[in-house]
């Protein structure tokens, strides 16, 4: 009977030696299925979305250029570029959240527009020519009318 219990022993030491020996293989496999989780902070996702929507190819713009912004318009399913040409009168905020603020004379009349640098809407944009300012906002130019509202002409950018 002696023999009995040693036997036992050694049966359930292989059983236990053998199970671990599965637990260990089975570990690995759901190790490598989970292993590269990377956790970024919401700033950090929010700074990687908001960088992949920028354009990358956006001339620089200055208050007082005279630029000529592509549009997309739809009608119906057909999409069109049309362009918009006027004075850039105001720059706002930055990186995707930037805007410019462009005025032109339509008939008589001013009209003001502000395009989204980053937006689809935007197809694209062109200096025409660069504007001589010393301010960083042109609202003075709605009160002006005919060839008051025109800007010096600037050379060296």
């Amino acid at each position: 009977m002696a023999a009995d219990p040693k036997e036992t022993s050694v049966t359930e030491e292989a059983t236990d030696v053998a199970t671990s020996d599965v637990a260990v293989a089975d570990a690995p496999a759901k190790a490598k299925s989970t292993a590269p989780t990377v956790k970024l902070s919401a700033q950090d996702l929010i700074r990687q979305f908001e960088s992949a929507q920028q354009k990358s190819e956006l001339p620089d713009i200055y208050v007082g250029d005279t630029v000529r912004v592509g549009v997309r318009i739809t009608e119906g399913n057909k999409t069109r570029v049309q362009p918009y040409e006027g004075v850039v009168i105001a720059k706002r905020h930055g990186g995707v959240n930037e805007t410019i603020t462009v005025r032109r004379i339509f008939q008589g009349i001013g009209v003001e527009r502000v395009f989204m640098l980053h937006s689809p809407q935007v197809d694209s944009i062109k200096v025409e020519r660069r504007g001589k300012v010393r301010r960083a906002k042109l609202f003075y130019l709605r009160d002006r009318v005919g060839k008051a509202t025109r800007v010096k002409q600037r050379f060296d950018r």
